[in-house]
């Protein structure tokens, strides 16, 4: 790996789970009525062919792990449950009373915090009483995180019952010293049981959650943690870059960055991580993916089938995924939608009788062919260069793909994009040059919108 390359190219960057990405979205508050008008239209659109996504965001932790950027609310009350899940059924209500007829659920993501805080009884009456209102097909999705020190075989029995059928757990490493500086002392056997459990009761699919660039890890440590799961044999591993945000993640200023690897240290951890997954016979499906050849997620891959949202890479082709929580995320194709983050005010709001929305866009002409740009680019590594496309290059954004081209990162013809294997390192660098809206920011400074690229 060029180390010149990476301290030229390990600046903030943002990681495309939309686009535009959050912190251009034009709306503070906006139209609810205009928001709905768009979630009709695709689905009446959609729905009969594809289906519809759906997340729900379960923000409570017990305890706060410190490397953690999500939202999160930290208590050991679950008197806290109840409430909670009263609003979030009550927003579904409000968007089942929008829609021309029954949804078919295609695909559903729980997320949190952590949604095993939730007693398996207060999980099994949440999701009861939302599939009781949808059509479930013969082939879905639906999927939850969990953390192994608190997910019980109960948790995992329900869900499977209910019709869940991949899990994700938080691993993120083994080492001691690394576990204690992040507030996550999690033991392997812990990891184990959850493993074992998932699997007697019919998971098809285990995912692991690693992160590289942890304070106090080393390459030793990395390979220790791959060596530890290595016979678990998760179906997928997502490797995740450690981002760095401590002006919005509050818990991360428990160490600094004297206590981080440096920028060649970090890539050297992401190497060392790769190599051994390839080793140990999984293959890199893009941006922190890993999957066995056996996973429906690599047979999308190699398929070009493969699609991302704010989920992260996923097999479905859904253009409308609806946001259930505080701080939950909707995606109508042609707009986005975020609730409100703080717990108590998404509740007020959601039983007065609307959504409570505090940011969202309307995507204008060039965000769609932008948008469909790097979706492509992200799902493919290669990007047809339409003359939709071009147009939107000013020449700063030309001149930087020739630099990428010199510089092996890409290969360019007058019409095809292709990242080449040594620069898929600096995908989300490539990324960044079709990006016009941060291009029309017209600054170098985005430290406290992102975390950096590599």
């Amino acid at each position: 790996m060029n180390q010149s390359l990476i301290k030229k190219y390990n600046v903030p960057a943002p990681r495309y789970t939309s686009y535009p990405t959050v912190p251009f979205w034009e709306e503070n508050n906006p139209s609810v009525e205009r928001w709905i008008q768009a979630v009709q239209h695709t689905f009446d659109k959609t729905n009969d062919q594809q289906g519809i996504s759906v997340y729900v965001h379960l923000p409570f932790c017990e305890k706060l792990c410190t490397y953690c950027g999500c939202n999160k609310r930290i208590t050991k009350n679950h008197k806290v449950e109840d409430p909670y899940l009263e609003a979030v059924l009550q927003e579904w209500q409000f968007y089942l009373s929008k829609l021309s007829a029954k949804p078919v659920l295609r695909e559903i993501h729980v997320g949190g915090g952590t949604p095993t805080f939730f007693s398996p009884e207060n999980l099994k009456h949440l999701f009861t009483s939302i599939f009781d209102t949808v059509i479930i097909p013969e082939e879905h999705d639906y999927s939850f995180e969990g953390h192994p020190n608190n997910t019980t075989e109960a948790h995992l029995q329900v869900m499977a019952e209910m019709g869940f059928n991949r899990v994700s757990y938080g691993v993120q490493d083994f080492d001691l010293k690394v576990q204690t500086t992040i507030n996550r002392i999690q033991p392997l056997q812990k990891v184990v049981d959850a493993t074992n459990f998932a699997r007697k009761h019919g998971y098809r699919s285990v995912n692991f959650d690693l992160v590289y660039g942890l304070p106090f890890q080393t390459v030793e440590i990395i390979q220790d943690t791959l060596q530890k799961i290595d016979h678990l044999r998760p179906d997928r591993i997502a490797f995740y870059s450690y981002a760095h945000v401590p002006w919005t993640a509050k818990g991360q200023r428990a160490y600094d960055e004297n206590d981080l690897p440096s920028d060649e240290e970090k890539r050297a951890l992401y190497e060392a991580g790769k190599a051994g997954l390839l080793a140990m016979g999984y293959h890199d499906i893009g941006m922190d993916h890993f999957a066995l050849e056996e996973d429906g997620l690599y047979q999308a891959f190699i398929e070009d089938r493969l699609h991302r949202n704010f989920m992260g890479y996923t097999t479905n082709q859904t253009e409308l995924m609806i946001g259930l929580g505080c701080s939950s995320i909707s995606d109508a194709g042609t707009a986005f939608a975020q609730t409100e983050k703080k717990v108590e005010d998404y509740q007020k709001g959601i039983l007065e009788g609307s959504l409570n929305l505090i940011k969202g866009h309307f995507l204008t002409d060039e965000d769609l062919v932008l948008r469909k740009a790097l979706l492509e680019l992200i799902c493919n590594n290669a990007l047809v260069l339409t003359e939709e496309i071009k147009a939107t290059f000013d020449q700063a954004a030309k001149d930087q793909l020739a630099v990428f081209e010199a510089e092996g990162i890409i290969e360019l013809r007058p019409d095809h994009l292709q990242v080449t294997a040594g620069g898929l390192a600096f995908i989300r660098n490539v990324c960044m040059v079709f990006d016009a809206r941060l291009r029309a920011r017209k600054s170098a400074n985005n430290q406290q919108l992102f975390s950096k690229s590599i």
